[in-house]
């Protein structure tokens, strides 16, 4: 009897490991499938990078004041290193853009590498470089024959990589998507089929940027200055005033953000954009489109500036004028009353 028990049992146990696998095989998929909700590995903590000299000589300040010197430096540093760039011209331009391109997309790609690392998905980083080339030689090609025809009429290798660029790009394009069909792996598809799409969004984030960044570049370096100058100045402008003013939370998924320096900012940022492109506009150098002179192998600017660079003189009608009068007190008004009755209570919260 007892042996018939043992047997009973050896056998129920075999019957609920059976199950138990065609469960488990059943399921394997859909928790593949739920990795993008909740399987993820935590990102690395940042690090102090600040370097050790400067941490020394910043050492007797507080947290508050020593942030405040290491954001100064190396904002200066970093804006100094920018004008150097410009004074090199617009080829080195060009390629600050694309090695910025080239980081954006490196730090995009290792964030989807790091969450699913643990599935350890076939040819993912090789493919979303390749990728990567496709897209940049396909726009890099059609800008190469807009703006260096005469350099590349005198190049035959040349000739035949343009009169075909496209179907190229659409033959290396197709030799990736067969290669990344090759890469599926059985009950991983719609995982891998999600990282495709995150490659693709991401080349569309940041090479597609840098793209259009680098034509309007070519029409004319203001072009370039102008929005990128804004937004630095924007950036900082909202930080010095955060920083002295900042009294009262902006929203809470930045807690150190301030109305006070949000709008700060706001108001600086105008008056730089209108100061900074008037600068700009008295030298051709800015104003006039960057064309390549195939005869010493360089970048040439030089035109008339456009009368869209000139000041012109703009008269108002008298009923505009009434109006305009009126708007500024009402927006006089709400400024008092804002700053009045409404940050106090604000600031009390």
């Amino acid at each position: 009897m007892s042996e018939l028990r043992r047997r009973a049992a050896a056998g129920e146990a075999e019957h609920d490991h059976s199950d138990r696998e065609t469960v488990e095989d059943k399921y394997v998929e859909a928790d593949a499938d739920s990795a993008v909700e909740g399987d993820v590995t935590d990102a690395p903590l940042p690090t102090d990078s600040t370097p050790l000299l400067l941490n020394n000589a910043l050492s007797g300040m507080s947290s508050r004041w020593k942030n405040w010197w290491i954001r100064g430096i190396f904002s200066l540093t970093m804006i100094t290193l920018f004008f150097f760039l410009i004074y090199l011209g617009p080829a080195m331009l060009i390629l600050l853009v694309s090695a910025i391109q080239v980081k954006c997309f490196h730090e995009i790609i290792s964030i989807g590498h790091r969450f699913y690392k643990s599935y350890e998905l076939p040819w993912f980083r090789t493919l979303s470089w390749y990728f990567l080339l496709c897209v940049n030689y396909f726009f890099y090609g059609e800008t190469l024959a807009d703006y260096f025809a005469t350099f590349v009429q005198r190049e035959e290798s040349l000739q035949f990589l343009i009169r075909y660029h496209r179907f190229i790009s659409f033959a290396l394009y197709v030799i990736g998507f067969c290669m990344f069909v090759l890469s599926l792996v059985k009950k991983h598809y719609r995982l891998q089929f999600y990282m495709f799409g995150w490659t693709h969004v991401t080349l569309l984030i940041t090479v597609t940027q840098s793209h259009l960044i680098i034509q309007n570049l070519f029409e004319g370096i203001i072009w370039f200055l102008v929005p990128v100058s804004i937004v630095i100045c924007n950036d900082i402008m909202a930080y010095l005033f955060g920083f002295f003013f900042g009294r009262t939370p902006l929203i809470k998924l930045s807690p150190k953000k301030t109305w006070e320096g949000f709008i700060g900012g706001f108001f600086l940022t105008i008056i730089f954009g209108f100061l900074f492109s008037y600068i700009l506009a008295q030298f051709q150098y800015f104003v006039c489109p960057v064309e390549y002179n195939s005869d010493t192998n360089s970048f040439s600017i030089s035109c008339e500036p456009s009368e869209l660079f000139s000041l012109h003189s703009y008269t108002v009608p008298p009923y505009l004028q009434s109006l305009l009068g009126w708007v500024r007190a009402l927006l006089f008004l709400g400024l008092m009353y804002t700053y009045t009755w409404m940050l106090p209570p604000l600031r009390e919260k």
